[in-house]
């Protein structure tokens, strides 16, 4: 079935503020086309960049280099690479595509599509998404103003984490299906002592976006009619229950995803949000080296039984830059992300789900017990962030994140916090 873009087309003055451009800046990139415009360079160059946060993370690091090294001794190429960490990467990215200093091929997380897009600097990936053999699905996370600008490098979802033998030895027999039943299990695992944090929720700004499919959980819309909700009852109400959490030390401050896996590989914490790849993370971080074996992904809690389990989706991109060396980087984006054996050695290596129908159907990903619960209980009912239709998506959370710390840690009350929310975030639907 195929699922529409998330993306909208955000107007080109709204693109350029929300990135947040000075005057200068702006008046630059306002040059730039529309879409489809070339850095210059010559486009068929032996040789390109491949800019990626995975670089940078000691996780995947390997994995991904091992990728460029064979796709540079096949094609006869040379391959530079760059590497931000994630918390970091837009913004660089943002700055160094304004001022013509990255060419090649680039990572990009699904959610960031659209203010990358619209500043018209990506080639139009259309041929190589057309003989790829992704699903419609993984296709239309690089889908921008109707144009292919990224082809999918791992589809899935953010979801909910657990360590069974932790929830165990807490006497916690059955995985929460409710809110209640959660903040029961996340009391008795509290009551382990030790330094265990019950639910190694992000409480750092980077990742405080996080909180909103919980928000979706209590009733939240988060927009409606291009109108920011945010400061409903069902969005206070949640903040409200977050904040709880907060206080009875159930979530800990200061964490964000990187700090959540450290916590969690070392049996410190007994719930985390994360992506498919935390299986491959959690096997190279454990403390534990069985501790691979005792996780399981759960849907997330219910407000009520009946009610839908709420999860965004989740993805890597490859896109290219139409300048110099873009041919032989949209090449190399593309045997990255639809070569079946690239796609499965590599789902070997950091379990992240591959997109293209003849990669997910091979033996070793269709057996994989772990992702095939992640994909039932999570991806199954997930939804693109209704906040990625606009070029300043990132900032959007960057608000809303600042506003939930607040309350989080007392400088405001939930409904003033999502109040000054609501006026943050506005301006950004334009």
């Amino acid at each position: 079935m195929h699922t529409p873009s998330p993306y909208a087309n955000p107007s080109r003055r709204g693109a350029l503020r929300l990135l947040g451009l000075t005057a200068l800046g702006a008046a630059a990139a306002a040059c730039a086309p529309s879409s489809g415009g070339s850095a210059g360079g010559d486009r068929d160059a032996d040789h390109f960049t491949f800019t990626a946060w995975s670089l940078n993370e000691a996780a995947q690091k390997d994995a991904v280099q091992a990728i460029v090294d064979a796709y540079a001794k096949s094609g006869n190429v040379k391959i530079e690479t760059a590497a931000y960490p994630y918390n970091d990467f837009l913004n660089q990215l943002v700055l160094k595509l304004r001022g013509g200093d990255v060419t090649g091929a680039i990572q990009l997380d699904v959610a960031w599509l659209g203010a990358v897009a619209s500043m018209g600097r990506l080639a139009d990936l259309g041929p190589q998404a057309a003989k790829g053999g992704y699903t419609d699905v993984a296709l239309s996370g690089g889908k921008y103003q109707g144009k292919q600008y990224g082809l999918p490098w791992t589809t899935g979802s953010i979801g909910l984490i657990a360590n069974t033998e932790l929830l165990g030895k807490a006497g916690v027999k059955d995985l929460p299906a409710t809110i209640e039943e959660f903040e029961e299990a996340l009391r008795a695992v509290g009551r382990l002592g030790g330094g265990v944090v019950p639910y190694a929720a992000s409480t750092k700004p980077a990742q405080l976006k996080d909180i909103l499919p919980w928000i979706q959980t209590f009733g939240g819309t988060l927009v409606q009619d291009g109108r920011p909700t945010l400061d409903d009852d069902a969005s206070v109400e949640a903040v409200a229950w977050y904040k709880k959490l907060y206080d009875q030390k159930l979530i800990a401050p200061d964490v964000d995803r990187f700090d959540a896996r450290a916590l969690f590989a070392q049996g410190k914490a007994a719930f985390y949000d994360d992506a498919p790849i935390a299986k491959g993370v959690i096997a190279k971080q454990a403390r534990d080296p069985k501790l691979v074996e005792k996780i399981e992904p759960l849907s997330r809690p219910v407000l009520k039984s009946g009610d839908t389990p709420r999860a965004f989706l989740w993805g890597h991109l490859i896109i290219v830059v139409d300048g110099e060396g873009a041919t032989k980087a949209a090449d190399f984006a593309a045997r990255t992300t639809s070569d079946t054996a690239t796609a499965v050695d590599f789902f070997g290596k950091v379990a992240m789900p591959p997109s293209t129908t003849a990669a997910l159907a091979s033996p070793q990903v269709r057996n994989d017990a772990f992702a095939g619960a992640w994909a039932e209980k999570i991806t199954k009912t997930a939804a693109p962030s209704p906040f990625w239709q606009y070029a300043g998506a990132a900032q959007i959370d960057t608000a809303i994140a600042q506003q939930v710390q607040a309350a989080l840690v007392g400088q405001a009350k939930p409904k003033d916090a999502m109040t000054k929310a609501v006026e943050a975030v506005k301006p950004l639907l334009k």
